[in-house]
């Protein structure tokens, strides 16, 4: 049995690549702190021992937001040549934001690597997001009251777009991939963005050792978000079937929209999940936050329940460039008509 502080084994790595063993290319988000480093490492030991195994390319993505970055991208690019590794630099260029910079940083981040995959034939995209940050993305997104979606925090792996965000050391303790650097005595660079207390994810952090002393350490935080992750798919399926349910009863009333009293009958978050779907589709904005829908859910309840009392029950409202509308005890969500945008005169 291994503890926090051993090396990964190769045996290990084995095991945690082994789902890719088939793919033609990989690409590794190689930053050069050491999370990513020991996953190139790692990866690297592991093609070794195959006979045909996918080619490797590590991407660093150089944010243009600290003056070490450069310096930092070199550096995993002679690693990676003494790896015998391909190896391309990124850059973000463009003006920065003034706020929301991790988010926007990140988003820009994933798009550059993606562009890389496939000018590159891959289809999989390699971080080293470990049960640290897993445990920090659970706290974060409870943070801001998520659902139980956002709780399931990061998994191990996500479509985006045509590319796929493989995450293979969610179960792994950072401090394993530190003891796996220092027996090999790979150097790593060290961001102090990790450490800065106006970012919300470094505040988390540095609260997660007085957490971990009334037993909310990362791997029970991680375990919790596996469990949520496990839940949110069982009511994927509840609400597959309550959608099924609900076209084929407009399917047989030769209705168009849902059968407002069906789609009442079902639980709040089904409605939630439902309506969140429906509005998805429709719409030409972003995703909508969770908890507009939850309150779309909550009018649209409160003005069926006016027919009951002698009242029309009727109810429109514009969600996420949907339309939604209630009458005649039907509901229909229709993509929004676009904003007209007022021209100034001079």
């Amino acid at each position: 049995m291994t503890d926090d502080h051993t090396p990964v084994s190769a045996s290990e790595a084995k095991a945690l690549f082994a789902e890719w063993k088939r793919a033609p290319s990989l690409v590794l988000a190689v930053s050069g702190g050491p999370d990513s480093v020991a996953m190139l490492w790692l990866a690297v030991r592991w093609r070794r021992a195959l006979k045909h195994g996918p080619r490797l390319l590590a991407v660093t993505v150089n944010h243009e937001l600290r003056p070490e970055a450069s310096r930092e991208a070199a550096d995993v690019k002679r690693l990676a040549r003494t790896l015998n590794v391909q190896h391309r630099t990124l850059r973000w260029r463009g003006t920065k934001p003034t706020n929301g910079v991790p988010a926007a940083a990140r988003d820009a981040r994933y798009a550059l690597l993606a562009d890389a995959a496939r000018k590159a034939g891959a289809q999989h995209i390699l971080t080293a997001h470990t049960r640290d940050d897993q445990a920090e993305t659970f706290l974060m997104r409870m943070a801001r009251g998520s659902g139980i979606l956002g709780l399931g925090a990061m998994a191990r792996q996500s479509a985006r777009e045509d590319i796929t965000i493989v995450r293979p050391f969610l179960d792994v303790p950072k401090t394993r991939l530190l003891a796996t650097l220092e027996k090999a005595r790979i150097p790593f660079a060290v961001d102090p963005t990790n450490g800065d207390p106006h970012y919300t994810r470094p505040r988390l952090r540095a609260l997660l050792t007085s957490l971990a002393a009334e037993g909310c350490d990362a791997q029970n935080l991680a375990r919790l978000a596996a469990r949520m992750a496990r839940a949110n798919e069982a009511l994927e399926l509840m609400a597959d079937g309550a959608e099924r349910y609900l076209a084929l009863r407009s399917k047989e009333q030769r209705l168009p929209g849902i059968d407002a009293r069906a789609f009442e009958a079902l639980s709040e978050e089904l409605r939630v999940r439902l309506l969140l779907r429906a509005v998805g589709r429709a719409g030409h904005e972003r995703v909508p936050e969770l908890g507009k829908v939850e309150a779309l859910v909550r009018a649209i309840e409160a003005a069926g329940s006016q027919t009951g009392q002698g009242k029309k029950g009727r109810f429109r409202q514009t969600l996420a460039g949907a339309v939604v509308t209630l009458a005649s005890g039907r509901i229909l969500v229709e993509p929004a008509p676009p904003r007209r945008h007022r021209s100034s005169r001079i």
